[in-house]
């Protein structure tokens, strides 16, 4: 195998472990805006690197899974008051 195939393939591997901003607004079915919304407030997770942002497939699909519920993602469950008299 040459070099040039083994360097796309390292490529192909990584685009399949990333997701697109297209993709995930797809998916959600809102528009890109809305997408890059959730990730500048940091409700969905990715991680900015200059103009793009980088979402991994296994952190988006975790995301979806737990509704946004999960470590990190901007939201959280809000703890119990219990009023003492």
């Amino acid at each position: 195998m040459g070099r040039s195939s083994v360097r796309m393939n390292a490529r192909g591997l990584q685009a399949r472990s990333r997701m697109s901003v297209p993709e995930i607004a797809e998916r959600l079915d809102i528009g890109r805006q809305a997408v890059y919304a959730l990730l500048e407030q940091r409700i969905m997770p990715g991680t900015r690197l200059g103009k793009r942002w980088i979402i991994t497939r296994q952190a988006y699909e975790q995301w979806e899974r737990t509704c946004g519920m999960g470590d990190g993602a901007g939201l959280g469950i809000q703890p119990e008051v219990t009023v003492l008299n």
